[in-house]
Parts: structure tokens; C-alpha cells; sequence
């Protein structure tokens, strides 16, 4: 009777530890379906939950969350500009002040080559304009502009050095715009002079945008393999060779890798970024950039999704990026969002880039902040797509990113920004336990099933004896 008794204690102690595992390893990140999927409708949240559950079971991603070594940056709120794009100074100007006034202290501005290097090699003067400026104007003019009002402003800059000019390539315009230059030491000449040029000014650079993708890597990509499909080894050797010229100019230069688009895609076009990463790693350009530059679109979720598989695009997607990191070796090197948002698009334009109502983008953009400060320690910082255009182009869905309208009428994003990033000052992440407790999930949940399944069989085994 009394060893019975016991194994009966036993079998209920264990069906309560199964029980227990499988709650440690099931209990969600959130106390709502909202927090825990993104998602507003209460189907998809159902939905979500069910797709978080898989998460949950898979290995979860390396992250070495506390092994990060910080770039010295002082800011973890960035925003993309298009300050080129202005002709008068003073727009240029008024925007760095609502920039700093919203509480951004970088903003993320390219540098375009085809802008500054136009009409030949070494040749940096500006003959565009010829009925206007007969002599033609230094190229640099606008740069040197939009370097001294950030610095006014107390804002720093993260400098996009990509878009080649025609004669860089032999086919010229003919194989895209943004197709890289025939010889990759004229990037080289490029990132090394517009280095020098800032140096002690500008200490962030990013090499190159969405090299993963078309059109950013060329337009003539055939299915047979051309040049201009998507070949991470021939963008490691771009990369390479921007670094070690940028380090050259100035070792004290922070160089971010040229962002991946985030893509599901497996073809000859557009490569999914998680396989991307992995051959820039197997070419040897993981020892070309400082911090890994990556993109967090929410899309159709907001951005407390906690869902994460390979398969699809949502804003936690870096977590998957930084294991491929920590693989690598590369555990110590931060990273960086250089784009993040949601897109408002109007019903009956394409829904490219998602789509989600002016209050969703909104309160999407202050809880992506707090996300970032609040969980993700390897994220240093955060930069939203996009400010403003210089012009209203509403035929385009990238349009409706925008955080201000080209007159400076503030979208409710914007605004939102404006009254939470302030009082944003420090980060408050997890400990060691929860990191530990999100690793290690899987296996209690493993361990909770694979009880329970035991029991069952004992206990139709003893039914079958009875």
C-alpha cells in the first residue's frame, strides 16, 4: 500500500513538473494577444498566438546580448533625410531644427556619389546648372551645408556613401543607376576622399544600401548569372575596399556594412538577407565593417511582434541577422536599424511596404523605440524612414513613410515622437535570467511534453493490466 501511495505521489509529481515546464516554456512575453503578436484584429491575434507557440519551439537565436562592445555613439535615435534634395539652406536648416526638437540626434544622409564625383574622375565641380552658375559650383557646397547645420544643431551624421556615377561604369546608366562601378578602387577613391574631407566631422559610415536587392546592385541581371545579379562576393570586395580606404583615411571612422533589405526572396534578383549574410560572412567581409547594418520594417504587425521565423518580415527580424552574427564570431560588434516604419499607404495603391492606419504608425514608432531600449542590448540605434521630401510624390507608396509633409505639417508619427523620445533617456533591459529563460525554452517545453507523453503510455499500459 505504502510503496503505491508512493508511486502514485510520484506520477502526480511529475504530471505537475510537466505541467510546469511546459508553462515555463509557453508563458508569453506579453499579458495581452496585442503585446505578444503585434496584431489588432482579434482573429489574427488567435492566429499570431498559434505562430508565436511554433516560435517558441524552435531553437531559439544566439544572441550574446551583454558581449556587445558600444561604437561611443550618444544616441539611439536616428532618422533618414533626404537634405539633398533641398535647394535652400534654409529648409535644409528648419528641418535639423524639428529633427533635434523631436528629439532625433542623428539622421542617417547620403552622400551620392553621382552628386559630388559627376562628370569624371577627380572632377568634383558642378556644371549642371550652366545658365545659372556659367563657371559652374563646387559640389561639395551643398555637403559642406548640410555638415555645418547638423553640427549646429547638435546632431550628428551617419553618411551613405553608395550611387555611383555614369562614367564608373563602361555600360554607363544603361545597366541602372545604382549598379556598382566597373572598378571597385574607384569606390575606394570615393569612401578615401569624402573621409578625409570630414574627417573630426562626421565619424559614422555606411558602405553601400540593400546590395541584396533590385534594382541596388544593377539592373541587367539575367537568369544566366550575369555580373549584375545579386552576388554577395562581389559586394564583400566593394565593401573591403571601402573599409580599409575609410580606415585609412581616418582609424577613428565607425563604418556600418551596407544595409540588407529585409526579403524572403530566393532568386537571381533578390536574395533573402539571412542567406546573404551567411555568404559575406564565407567571403571574408565579416572583417570589413564596425557594426551591421540592418533594416526593421513592421509591415503588416506592429512593433511588439514577437513572432520570429526565417520565412517572414516583421521588426524583430534581427534578432535571426544577429545570430548569424554571433556565429560568426562577431558577437562584439553592435547593430544598428538604419531603417524603421510603418507605411500609411491609401486603399487602392499597392501595399508594398504594408499597410497601417496614421494612429497605428504612430504609436508603431514610439513602441519600436521603447522595444529597442527595453529588450534588444546588441541594437545601439534606431533610424526612422524618413523625415520628409523635398516635393509631394503621392503616386509612390515609399511617400507615406514620412514623418512630415514636404511643407512641414507634422503626421501624427511624428508628433507622437516629438512627445515620447525625450523622456526616453535611459535604457532598462532584461537580465541575464530572462535571456537565459528565452534560450532555454524550448527544452523545458521538450521536457514537459515528453513527460506527459510517458504518462499516457503508462497509462493505458496499467489500464490494459486492470
Amino acid at each position: 500500500m505504502l510503496i503505491k501511495l508512493k508511486i502514485m505521489i510520484s506520477r502526480r509529481t511529475l504530471f505537475w513538473m510537466a505541467l510546469a515546464a511546459l508553462l515555463i516554456g509557453l508563458w508569453p512575453p506579453a499579458l495581452t494577444p496585442y503585446g505578444t503578436t503585434g496584431e489588432e484584429n482579434i482573429l489574427a491575434q488567435g492566429r499570431g498566438m498559434l505562430q508565436w507557440a511554433y516560435t517558441a519551439v524552435r531553437p531559439a537565436p544566439r544572441l550574446a546580448p551583454f558581449d556587445v562592445e558600444p561604437t561611443g555613439i550618444q544616441t539611439q535615435f536616428g532618422v533618414n533625410t533626404f537634405l539633398q534634395t533641398e535647394a535652400l539652406p534654409e529648409v535644409r536648416d528648419e528641418s535639423l531644427q524639428k529633427i533635434n526638437a523631436a528629439g532625433f540626434r542623428l539622421i542617417r544622409q547620403q552622400f551620392v556619389w553621382e552628386d559630388i564625383e559627376i562628370a569624371g574622375k577627380g572632377d568634383f565641380l558642378d556644371k549642371r546648372n550652366l545658365d545659372v552658375y556659367p563657371e559652374g559650383i563646387s559640389a561639395w557646397e551643398k555637403y559642406d551645408n548640410i555638415v555645418d547645420l547638423a553640427e549646429a544643431n547638435d546632431i550628428e551624421i551617419l553618411a551613405r556613401l553608395d550611387n555611383p556615377p555614369a562614367w564608373t561604369r563602361a555600360l554607363t546608366n544603361t545597366v541602372g543607376t545604382l549598379a556598382p562601378p566597373d572598378d571597385y578602387s574607384d569606390y575606394g577613391d570615393y569612401v578615401e576622399t569624402v573621409v578625409t574631407r570630414y574627417k573630426g566631422r562626421i565619424k559614422y559610415y555606411q558602405l553601400w544600401n540593400e546590395p541584396n536587392i533590385f534594382p541596388e546592385w544593377g539592373t541587367m541581371c539575367e537568369p544566366n548569372g550575369s555580373e549584375q545579379c545579386i552576388r554577395p562576393e562581389a559586394f564583400s570586395l566593394l565593401m573591403c575596399e571601402g573599409y580599409k580606404r575609410a580606415k585609412a583615411a581616418d582609424p577613428n571612422a565607425i563604418i556600418l556594412s551596407g544595409t540588407m533589405a529585409p526579403t524572403v526572396a530566393l532568386n537571381y534578383r533578390d536574395l533573402n538577407d539571412l542567406i546573404y549574410l551567411e555568404r559575406i560572412y564565407a567571403s571574408g567581409g565579416g572583417d570589413c565593417f564596425d557594426v551591421l547594418s540592418v533594416q526593421g520594417y513592421g509591415l503588416f504587425s506592429g512593433a511588439t511582434d514577437q513572432r520570429l521565423r526565417p520565412s517572414v518580415i516583421n521588426y524583430p527580424h534581427n534578432l535571426l541577422l544577429r545570430d548569424v552574427m554571433v556565429r560568426h564570431g562577431d558577437a562584439h560588434k553592435p547593430i544598428w536599424i538604419s531603417e524603421l516604419g510603418w507605411n500609411v499607404v491609401p486603399d487602392g495603391m499597392p501595399q508594398t511596404f504594408g499597410q497601417v492606419s496614421e494612429e497605428e504608425q504612430a504609436r508603431y514608432a514610439v513602441e519600436a523605440y521603447e522595444r529597442i531600449l527595453t529588450e534588444w542590448p546588441w541594437v545601439e540605434v534606431g533610424a526612422y524612414w524618413f523625415f520628409k521630401e523635398a516635393g509631394e510624390d503621392r503616386s509612390q507608396p515609399k511617400y507615406f513613410f514620412r514623418l512630415m509633409e514636404p511643407n512641414f505639417t507634422p503626421m501624427p508619427a511624428y508628433t507622437a515622437l516629438a512627445e515620447a523620445l525625450p523622456s526616453m533617456t535611459e535604457a532598462n533591459y532584461p537580465g541575464r535570467l530572462f535571456f537565459a529563460w528565452q534560450a532555454s525554452r524550448r527544452w523545458f517545453l521538450l521536457a514537459g511534453a515528453a513527460i506527459l507523453f510517458w504518462q499516457l503510455l503508462d497509462w493505458g499500459r496499467r489500464r490494459d493490466i486492470e
